[in-house]
């Protein structure tokens, strides 16, 4: 028996776009109740929300089941907690602030056991391999893993190529937000230098036979995102819905007293 199929990677490799939804309120039912709405993936945040392994864990098994497919993103891109990641189950992860070739190749040699990487052995032990119920997991697992490396900086745009064109990156991802702050422009990502740095970024991306994802809040951006080429794009994040939703359905109150 293999490793579970990752259908988000070959997902990507068929270039359908693939819609997400961010989760930064570190519960496992929030990821529950989002992986039942029809999201093809939900990112797990773990850069900038408070998630540590255990709450990692128990997002992932929320998640069993659910056509939606979960991406872990690591608050940095280390060996250390990608082997973590991956042990606890995690197939798809999205690395952030990378921004040369070589620390893609570092990326790529973590996610992949030898000899093609240095994945540490100890799957026996790990959730991945259904502790150790998985007979075939240590021959299968290379196949199914995915890395997604995000740019989000100046840096990272001019090595953008050498980024791209790794062997065994599967999707390159732009985060607006970061790269309008280190462009001068903080706090708007809508600003014109920005928007064709990202557009520019994607096109470069799908001219390398590579995945390109994006994240905004603009439905009519990121709608032209994907007519331009980008395949996993996220259109939303959980903190936001939440909080939009209760502001209004007080404003909404309020509103019947004056009909």
């Amino acid at each position: 028996m293999p490793a579970p199929k990752n259908t988000f990677k070959t997902a990507l490799c068929e270039g359908k776009l693939q819609l997400g939804l961010w989760q930064a309120l570190t519960s496992p039912t929030t990821v529950e109740i989002c992986g039942h709405a029809g999201y093809d993936w939900l990112l797990i945040d773990a850069e900038h929300a408070p998630n540590d392994l255990p709450l990692l864990v128990e997002q992932l098994r929320a998640l069993k089941g659910s056509s939606s497919h979960a991406i872990v993103r690591p608050p940095i891109g280390e060996a250390w907690i990608i082997k973590q990641l991956l042990d606890i189950g995690a197939q798809t992860l999205l690395i952030p602030m990378v921004e040369s070739g070589e620390q893609a190749k570092n990326l790529v040699r973590a996610m992949f056991y030898p000899p093609h990487g240095v994945r540490g052995v100890g799957a026996a032990l790990a959730r991945a391999s259904g502790y150790n119920s998985i007979p075939d997991y240590l021959k299968t697992a290379n196949d199914e893993v995915c890395l997604l490396l995000q740019i989000e900086s100046r840096a990272g745009i001019e090595a953008l190529d050498a980024i791209t064109s790794t062997q065994g990156v599967d999707g390159v991802f732009i985060g607006p937000a970061d790269l309008a702050a280190d462009m001068g422009h903080l706090g708007n990502p809508g600003h014109p230098a920005v928007q064709a740095a990202v557009e520019d970024a994607i096109r470069r991306i799908v001219g390398h036979g590579k995945a390109a994802g994006v994240l905004t809040g603009d439905l009519g951006l990121a709608r032209r995102y994907a007519e331009i080429g980008a395949t996993f794009v996220g259109i939303g994040n959980d903190v936001t819905l939440l909080g939009n939703a209760a502001r209004k359905l007080l404003a909404d109150f309020g509103a019947t007293a004056q009909g």
